[in-house]
């Protein structure tokens, strides 16, 4: 049994203790996903505020201190050549207990310049004139952190929109942006995690672009779909390409899938259907975690027109005109495995870490699963 830092990890783990009395029992893991909102408009400014513990930052650390993952990917965590921001990050966690001993943070796509002007704005420098959106390369990225080992790892950064399976892309596209366009606005991950039951945990990690930002094309909202159609060509068994030119299907073991997916499956602009039968995909499971914080903040605005579960919502977007609060990041484990609680941290106003929580437009999206 993992001992959680921080009161809300440490009263989930007395109560499990109290239910399972002093027979032996299998182990459980926490699995997490977080948009920490840790991006800057300028290289090597993340470095400066985790070094000189800027507000963000310490409230940031204090709500991964509370929910306490074993495994967690972080999202919009600025990516720099040297990993000063990450490995200072994961030092300023370890400070009171929660020690990551093992991370990556693989290069991603968005600030990469692809040369052409792919807005139309005269410019060949600007952050829509990257493979992903950014500033400089490296904005937005995103890091596993463990607490186990992790193993091989596949990167799919590389991989052309136009070659997709089924592609998206709109016919519009020019002969010379299809030629260049990747697929992923960050990566696809697939990041072996050994765990302590022997066994290897598949890791499958994105970001893909939100849905808007666009026009009649809907570029954005196609290319979003394309990303989570990903998961599912994966899932699938379909043999796809890796940064390193190796074509392998996705191999035997437990997996989960993880991210800021930028799509509810019911509200907002992005395309349904991917995301739909992501959730019903027959080798995962949906715990649906939920959050008394998203029902009181559902109030409102463009939210009193959402079709969905209000209690599953996990970011805390404008409400006039909208789009409103929604369920955009997941945490999806494999079929197999047994779920013993899930939750979306969003303390109610005047809760504990309350404050903290705004530190970031997205809340944490946490699962418990039971190693058989």
């Amino acid at each position: 049994m993992v001992n959680r830092s921080g009161t809300y990890g440490l009263t989930k783990w007395l109560a499990l203790l109290l239910l399972l009395g002093t027979a032996a029992q299998a182990e459980t893991i926490r699995i997490a996903t977080f948009n920490a909102a840790l991006s800057r408009d300028y290289a090597g400014h993340l470095i400066r505020d985790v070094e000189q513990r800027d507000d963000q930052v310490l409230h940031i650390a204090a709500l991964l201190r509370e929910i306490a993952p074993d495994i967690i990917l972080i999202t919009e965590l600025d990516r720099d050549p040297e990993g000063r921001a990450l490995r200072g990050f994961i030092d300023l966690l370890a400070q009171d207990g929660l020690a990551y001993g093992y991370s990556f943070a693989g290069a991603v796509n968005t600030g990469q310049m692809t040369g052409l002007d792919l807005d139309g704005d005269g410019r060949f420098s600007g952050p829509n004139d990257a493979q992903g959106w950014g500033r400089w390369p490296g904005h937005y990225g995103m890091a596993l952190l463990s607490r186990y080992p992790l193993g091989p790892t596949r990167t799919f950064q590389l991989g052309l929109w136009a070659d997709a399976t089924d592609t998206r892309i709109p016919v519009t596209e020019p002969a010379q942006v299809r030629a260049i366009q990747r697929l992923s606005s960050k990566s696809h991950w697939d990041v072996s995690v050994a765990l302590p039951n022997g066994q290897a945990l598949h890791v499958l990690a994105a970001h893909p672009t939100p849905p808007v930002f666009d026009g009649p094309e809907d570029r954005n909202g196609r290319r979003n779909a394309d990303e989570i159609v990903w998961f599912l060509r994966y899932l699938n068994g379909e043999a796809i390409a890796d940064d390193n030119g190796t074509v392998a299907a996705l191999t035997d073991g437990p997996v989960v899938v993880l991210g800021d997916l930028n799509a509810d499956p019911f509200d907002g602009e992005a395309l349904r259907a991917p995301m739909l039968t992501l959730l019903a995909h027959p080798r995962l499971q949906d715990p649906e975690p939920t959050s008394t914080g998203a029902i009181i903040a559902g109030i409102g605005g463009a939210n009193d027109t959402h079709r969905g579960p209000v209690a599953q919502d996990t970011a805390d977007w404008r409400d006039d005109p909208g789009p409103g609060n929604l369920r955009v990041d997941y945490v999806l484990p494999d079929a197999t495995l047994t779920v013993t609680d899930s939750g979306v941290f969003w303390p109610a106003p005047g809760d504990r870490l309350s404050e903290e929580a705004t530190a970031s437009d997205h809340r944490i999206v946490w699962v418990d699963v039971e190693l058989p």
